[in-house]
């Protein structure tokens, strides 16, 4: 029965998705990355029933990254963007970056000059294990500093400017999350350090030397099954968050959602909620831009290298000043 569940799962999000496109490959030469030949396909929000958008929220275009199963290319934890640049972490300790292409109307239509390399330890070698560069998030300051977070063996280290990254990365203060699966699971740069929180509750507001908590966690850790905190960035339009929760309940129930949180690490309303029949996946990551009209979002999703999963980015708009306030309605996607 979960065979036949999950073979029909894969027909069903297959059967949105646009034709294969490859994409330009990368041809620099900076010392370190390596090109990578991974196809991009764009992909709607599929059938009707499974998403619902709060008012002022416009779908913005998608692609899902194909890469051949053990490829570096999967696992994408988190993304930000840099200028016209995104910037990914895998959870085996990789960077990513390409640059984003948008059509004429500025939705979201593909990806070109894909490049990869490995994240490096103290020591500047790689990672001993998978578990050691287990890379669940990452921010990038207002000075251009790379700061990735690690969530098996918590910690938070800067590998210097984004354009000049040092093999030798240098330790900051990180939340005090449990080593593990409910460890550091969310980063972002806000106007003064770093927010992060943990994927089994609680928020942290972080300098170089010290982290003071914004929100408790729970006394008691969510379950399995519970809705769970998994990336963040700033409303650079306000004083709040963007952040993107998912839920995993076997044997294919799998959903997200995007929602504001206040400055006092309070979750706000839900602007994007996804689940079958529609389009959805394990989504780990969100990053915000400002435009002249509001914030643009994007979203990642994590396959694990599984075949009954994909790799997507998604794009949503989200009016300003603000959308989906406390007691507007959802509407469905049609």
């Amino acid at each position: 029965m979960r065979r036949f569940a999950a073979t029909a799962l894969i027909l069903l999000l297959a059967a949105c998705a646009g034709s294969s496109v490859v994409q330009e490959p990368w041809r620099g030469t900076a010392d370190g990355w390596t090109a990578v030949n991974a196809g991009v396909r764009p992909v709607g929000l599929g059938l009707p029933g499974g998403v619902r958008l709060a008012p002022g929220v416009r779908f913005a275009g998608g692609l899902e990254i194909l890469a051949p199963r053990g490829d570096r290319m999967h696992g994408l934890s988190d993304l930000k963007l840099a200028g016209d640049d995104v910037v990914a972490v895998t959870d085996a300790g990789d960077l990513v970056r390409a640059r984003i292409l948008l059509d004429r109307r500025g939705r979201l239509a593909g990806l070109t000059g894909l490049r990869l390399r490995g994240l490096t330890g103290e020591d500047g070698r790689a990672f001993p294990t998978k578990s050691d560069g287990d890379a669940e998030s990452l921010a990038i300051t207002a000075d251009g500093d790379l700061i990735v977070g690690f969530e098996q063996r918590p910690r938070l280290w800067s590998y210097g400017p984004l354009d000049r990254i040092t093999p030798r990365p240098s330790a900051r203060a990180a939340p005090p999350v449990p080593p593990g699966n409910e460890g550091l699971e969310a980063l972002a740069s806000g106007p003064d350090g770093l927010r992060a929180a943990g994927e089994g509750g609680g928020v942290w507001d972080c300098v170089v030397a010290r982290c003071v908590e914004v929100a408790a966690p729970p006394e008691t850790s969510p379950a399995g099954s519970d809705w769970r905190v998994t990336g963040l960035d700033r409303d650079r339009a306000g004083d709040g968050w963007f952040v993107v929760e998912r839920l995993y309940r076997e044997p294919f129930d799998m959903r997200a959602r995007l929602r504001r949180m206040d400055a006092s690490g309070r979750p706000g309303p839900v602007l994007v909620s996804l689940s079958l029949p529609s389009t959805t996946d394990n989504f780990e990551g969100v990053a915000a831009v400002e435009g002249a009209s509001g914030t643009r979002l994007y979203i990642v999703s994590d396959d694990n290298d599984n075949p009954r999963q994909r790799t997507l980015i998604l794009a949503f708009d989200v009016d300003a000043p603000a959308a989906g306030a406390d007691g507007d309605p959802v509407r469905p996607f049609r």
